[in-house]
């Protein structure tokens, strides 16, 4: 799903956007974007900032979250890597976390019936799909 016009959307409103940077060992960090920033390829060839500043995944409000597949629950396949369940382990404890928002971005074919969700795996709050919200019960 191409995000551009969501960020492009965001900036108009004057929000910062924070894009994922894939970092050594397998770890994943949010570094600011604007129109001013240089985007370089990484790894495997998502564009992220080049030099930006870097906020703790904490302080971030939402997240939009690649999704191959989804269910009702919140659960998801991501990509394989396993970035966004290690960068958001600290969500696992609700009562302490309650930012940011996980909203996986999908398309309505990719819902599946049930995913079955290893003790790693970190829920979304919602998916949005092409035909509108899926509220997820988180």
């Amino acid at each position: 799903m191409d995000t551009w016009p969501l960020i492009e959307r965001a900036l108009r409103s004057r929000k910062r956007i924070f894009l994922p940077v894939i970092e050594k060992k397998h770890s994943m960090s949010f570094a600011e974007y604007s129109t001013d920033h240089e985007l370089v390829r990484n790894r495997y060839d998502l564009l992220q900032p080049n030099g930006s500043s870097k906020l703790d995944a904490r302080e971030l409000d939402y997240v939009f979250a690649p999704v191959v597949v989804f269910d009702e629950l919140g659960n998801r396949i991501g990509m394989g890597g396993g970035y966004y369940d290690r960068a958001f382990a600290f969500l696992r404890n609700r009562d302490l976390f309650r930012k940011p928002k996980l909203v996986g971005l999908a398309f309505d074919c990719q819902k599946a019936a049930r995913i079955h969700a290893n003790p790693w795996d970190i829920a979304l709050f919602q998916v949005v799909t092409e035909t509108g919200e899926k509220v997820i019960g988180n």
